[in-house]
């Protein structure tokens, strides 16, 4: 998309009729409260205004609940004007000059005009206060930011043609992003996610500085960069976003294991590298999603593949491989997570769905046992419902015969996963005989034998489902003796058939292999294809 030359006029800066009914819905909205608070400071010799995202999401007519607002007065003076009035005042942010109060139901955040940058080397930001609110808008990141309606009278300002740029949804920075930039680096990160939100185009000027400037970000804390790369991860169009950040060199810095995924060609030529399929994972494990924005399936769609460039190897006639990505990449995420200061729920889930990416492949035409299909279950636990659709997210073949045959795969163990947990309530699945009643027939006390104990019954009842307590007694006393816990006499004559040790012969068996379990063989046709192991019963089919 071309970007215009802007040159504002006062014709330019002010709204449709259309716009005009949208910021007069917005203040409608928060009215009589943002009216009187207005009134309160114009009485006081002060000025008060509407600003910034509330003003551009009414204009774009998007939903928001913010309301933010600016003024000349000092963070104290504010307080002073604001007491007696707000129901409930709060200032965690009054040392950038942000008071909160809560007014008749409604949440608002007072700013006073500023002007902050950063010390290259610190990484925090140095704030001076402003006093007027063409300078305040100036200071603000994009143009499509430094609009605001003056309160009470509802005077719309619009100094750098913020509204020319909503028309030709594109991001300019107010004045040169060199010295927007400068003054916070963070703001390279917000271009990538506002492009990822409204699907702007960002200005040719404003992607060159990006470009220039990228090493910059490494001063702005992780917390503030995970904030940012979560929010552009949401947004409606996260593949702009992403690719902004790659070709700028910030990927680099904020997230390097996506720029590497570029120079890896996928193993069967279908995509142009492995970056561009990780997009398209992406894609379309955001088509599958139910109720909104789900930050972990994203987080393990565009990530589950960065084990890739560690483990490529090249293969006779001209394959390449890579073996055992999963459990390299799953690593990898954790480490990469933990340090952008993300909650260890969130990384556990992400790093656990990118272990478990592979596992289908092992399905092939569906000769999985029951005992397989529940140990499938087991391991992915609350995550089943986004693995099954990172799974399905994963094909992204050409070959139309082989995504209808993988949908149709997958299709039938999500039928005998349903099937199964009406016979016997897998998500609930525990041993037939609890950690008391081991205790009991084995004559021990509490420790971690009765913990090997329960595993072996819960391997017991993974392998063989409900068998009844009888049976399972019978086996955990069989299981004693050979652990040398009973004698067989103890046992009695409970025992009954050879299972072979329940969980430990099973693996094999079955080819489903627990997560990170024993070396099995590549799947047989990689990416697509649904090979099964062989081996000791882990499952490594190739999956892009």
């Amino acid at each position: 998309m071309a970007v215009p030359n802007h040159k504002v006029t006062p014709e330019q800066s002010q709204p449709s009729p259309a716009q005009r009914v949208a910021i007069a819905e917005l203040l409608r909205r928060i009215a009589p409260v943002a009216d009187d608070l207005g009134a309160r400071f114009a009485a006081a010799g002060h000025e008060l205004a509407l600003v910034g995202g509330p003003v551009r999401d009414a204009l774009l007519r998007r939903p928001g609940k913010d309301v933010d607002l600016t003024t000349d007065a000092p963070p104290d003076r504010v307080l002073e004007l604001i007491d007696g009035w707000a129901d409930a005042v709060w200032t965690i942010g009054i040392e950038f000059g942000t008071v909160g109060l809560r007014k008749d139901g409604h949440e608002l955040e007072i700013t006073t005009y500023r002007s902050e940058s950063y010390d290259p080397r610190s990484r925090k930001p140095q704030v001076a206060y402003g006093t007027s609110l063409h300078e305040d808008l100036r200071r603000r990141d994009f143009a499509v930011n430094a609009m605001a309606a003056r309160l009470p009278g509802h005077e719309f300002v619009d100094p750098f043609g913020g509204l020319s740029d909503l028309r030709d949804r594109v991001l300019r920075t107010p004045g040169r992003p060199e010295d927007s930039f400068g003054d916070d680096p963070l703001r390279m990160l917000r271009a990538a996610r506002f492009a990822s939100q409204l699907g702007f185009t960002v200005a040719p000027d404003v992607v060159a500085a990006m470009t220039d400037m990228a090493g910059r970000i490494e001063i702005v804390s992780a917390e503030r960069i995970r904030d940012e790369l979560s929010k552009l991860l949401c947004g409606a169009h996260p593949r702009e976003g992403l690719a902004l950040l790659v070709d700028t060199g910030l990927a680099g810095y904020v997230l390097p294991e996506l720029p590497k995924l570029r120079l890896e060609i996928d193993e069967h030529h279908r995509h142009k590298d492995v970056y561009e399929h990780s997009l398209i994972v992406l894609e379309q494990a955001i088509a599958q999603e139910e109720d909104g924005p789900d930050l972990v399936l994203r987080l393990a769609a565009l990530l589950h593949d960065i084990g890739k460039p560690r483990t490529r190897r090249f293969e006779p006639g001209g394959r390449v491989s890579f073996h055992h990505h999963e459990v390299v990449g799953a690593k990898m995420t954790r480490k990469r997570l933990t340090e952008l200061r993300y909650p260890k729920d969130v990384i556990a889930a992400v790093s656990r769905l990118v272990e478990l990416h592979l596992r289908f492949h092992g399905y092939g035409t569906g000769e999985w046992t029951d005992s397989a299909v529940r140990r499938y279950v087991r391991d992915a636990g609350p995550l089943l419902s986004r693995l099954h659709k990172l799974t399905r997210a994963d094909c992204t073949t050409r070959n139309k015969r082989k995504a209808d045959r993988l949908r149709r795969t997958y299709d039938d163990l999500e039928t005998r996963i349903e099937r199964l947990a009406e016979e016997e309530e897998l998500a609930a699945m525990r041993p037939e005989i609890d950690g008391n009643e081991i205790q009991e027939i084995l004559g021990i006390t509490p420790g971690p034998l009765v913990g090997r104990a329960y595993k072996f019954l819960l391997d017991l009842r993974l392998d063989r489902g409900i068998i009844g307590r009888d049976a399972a007694a019978a086996e955990l006393r069989r299981w004693g003796v050979e652990q040398g816990i009973l004698d067989e006499a103890a046992a009695g004559s409970g025992t009954t058939g050879d299972t072979d040790g329940g969980a430990e012969g099973a693996d094999g068996e079955d080819g489903a292999g627990t997560a990170g379990g024993a070396e099995g063989a590549e799947g047989a046709e990689g990416a697509d294809g649904a090979g099964a192991g062989t081996g000791d019963g882990g499952v490594r089919g190739e999956a892009s």
